[in-house]
């Protein structure tokens, strides 16, 4: 469940603007479910007709090693949920790698994958930083912690608050690198900046221990931005405004409910994100990996995809490991209505 943050790290949560009465907040009021709907949502869970599982195995791409690109290329690659390799001007960059079977505390229980990672963790090539944009158990895994800590040199850039997760999980300190919003770091080559997210976090019965955030990836040439986990919320534009535009923006379309607004993005909303800042290609992250909402399994990507077209926003929506060139992005063909 990770560790608490407490001394020097304590001390610098509580200077931040965003830490209030012993917890973070977002800079608009938010309700993860409002009250009177845990009935509703356990009755849809148990008797709901929706599609939740593909039909059929997911198909994956295996990625073939690459080597390191020079200044003005960007490629991405998608391994399932919210983890994804970005390459940008000679950089690597992975964002919220989760191997594991399960996010979950416990390996017995919790959502269980739809389909296998694309290719072993350990067979990544090296990294420059691994960022963690909160401490979910889908988006922060204790395993791909472990792993990466053993196979890799790159330092994990996360959010105030994480840092005593990866220090009760044996980081050493010397590769932590905590950030507030509006703060950012120079690693090989790049700026990694942590900018503003609508969302919560916590690991155990309590929430908002520690921060979350989107983020901003610039090089010499190119410019990236995830969002992370993220109700929809006006911060985009600003984030727009002083750091893009962008050239292709990974954004979150799943996992969103009526029960819960404040916190994921429908894909329309998704959509609407990517045009507040400034972005080029839109590749959609956070859905066919988990099942972690009420609608179908296909939904996030027929809304994003029927969206994208009536918004005239570039597309990419590859297999789990299909790696792309955000200057040529393969055509959107549909693969997963197949299996709805």
């Amino acid at each position: 469940m990770g560790g608490w943050p407490n001394g020097a790290d304590l001390e610098r949560m509580r200077r931040s603007a965003r830490f209030r009465e012993g917890k973070f907040h977002n800079l608009a009021p938010r309700q993860v479910m409002p009250p009177g709907t845990y009935r509703r949502v356990l009755r849809e869970l148990l008797f709901g007709t929706q599609t939740r599982r593909p039909v059929a195995a997911v198909p994956v791409a295996r990625p073939e090693p690459a080597p390191r690109g020079g200044v003005g290329e960007l490629y991405l690659t998608w391994y399932g949920h919210a983890s994804t390799l970005a390459e940008i001007d000679g950089g690597r960059v992975l964002f919220d790698p989760v191997w594991s079977e399960r996010c979950s505390p416990a390996s017995f229980l919790g959502p269980r994958r739809l389909h296998a990672p694309p290719c072993p963790l350990a067979d990544l090539p090296p990294l420059d930083a691994i960022v963690i944009s909160h401490d979910h158990y889908d988006h922060l895994d204790l395993a791909s912690v472990r792993l990466l800590t053993a196979t890799q040199d790159a330092p994990f850039v996360v959010p105030l608050g994480i840092g005593a997760h990866l220090r009760r999980w044996r980081v050493p300190g010397s590769r932590i690198i905590e950030l507030d919003w509006a703060e950012g770091i120079d690693i090989g080559g790049l700026r990694l900046t942590a900018t503003a997210a609508q969302h919560f976090s916590g690991r155990r019965l309590t929430n908002d221990d520690t921060l979350w955030a989107s983020w901003v990836v610039t090089g010499p040439r190119r410019r990236l931005f995830y969002t992370g986990d993220s109700g929809y919320f006006d911060g985009y534009a600003a984030i727009g405004a002083e750091h893009g535009p962008f050239d292709a923006t990974l954004i979150q379309v799943g996992a969103y409910d009526v029960h819960w607004p404040d916190i994921h993005m429908t894909p329309e909303e998704g959509v609407r994100a990517h045009l507040d800042l400034r972005g080029g290609l839109l590749v959609p992250v956070h859905w066919a990996t988990f099942n972690l909402a009420l609608h179908d399994w296909t939904e996030p990507a027929d809304r994003v995809w029927t969206e994208a077209k009536a918004q005239a926003v570039p597309l990419a929506l590859p297999r789990p490991g299909e790696r792309i060139d955000v200057d040529e992005p393969p055509q959107v063909d549909g693969w997963w209505q197949a299996l709805a």
